[in-house]
């Protein structure tokens, strides 16, 4: 599944993870609306996620993740687990077209509704139209930088934006720590 129309980046460093992503909403080659907020908490706080892709479908996604997080007591690789085999195996979820990136204290994960349910081997994720310059960004970031997580994921967005038409420069980041 391609996703254009937004940027989402997730990054881990020093204890601490943050969640950035851009407010630009597009239909076909129009800007919306440049103030969208793409980027919430979940479990009383205890979990941060962004979504990239169709709005109607990423808000469905999260409510239900949200269920499952409150029915596996916060347990965000059990609740994900979850999701993805409901996404994959219900015939109207599995027409939603949209990535989620969560993550508690610990962990970080890009779920798809292709039963994808990816633990990335670094300390970042980024999604979207924008998500390869995101990425890149965040990566030399991490490398090259002693900026905390949420500094990252905020330059890696700015970045993205300066690059790519569909992602903005009106950034949204939750933090964990």
């Amino acid at each position: 599944m391609k996703v254009h129309h937004t940027t989402i980046a997730c990054i881990r460093r020093d204890g601490k993870v943050a969640i950035a992503g851009d407010g630009q909403v597009s239909f076909e080659n129009t800007i919306m609306k440049r103030s969208s907020r793409k980027v919430q908490r979940l479990a009383g706080g205890k979990v941060i996620a962004g979504y990239a892709g169709a709005a109607a479908d990423a808000l469905t996604l999260m409510e239900r993740l949200e269920a499952k997080l409150d029915q596996y007591g916060a347990n965000l690789e059990r609740a994900g687990f979850e999701l993805v085999k409901e996404w994959r195996t219900d015939r109207v979820l599995r027409r939603l077209e949209a990535l989620l990136v969560v993550a508690d204290r610990s962990q970080m994960f890009l779920i798809s509704g292709g039963g994808d349910m990816i633990r990335p081997d670094e300390d970042v994720i980024a999604v979207g139209s924008g998500g390869g310059y995101a990425l890149a960004a965040a990566r030399a970031l991490l490398a090259h930088t002693t900026l905390s997580a949420e500094e990252i994921a905020r330059e890696a967005l700015g970045i993205a934006s300066a690059i790519c038409v569909f992602t903005n420069d009106q950034i949204t980041v939750e933090t964990l720590e």
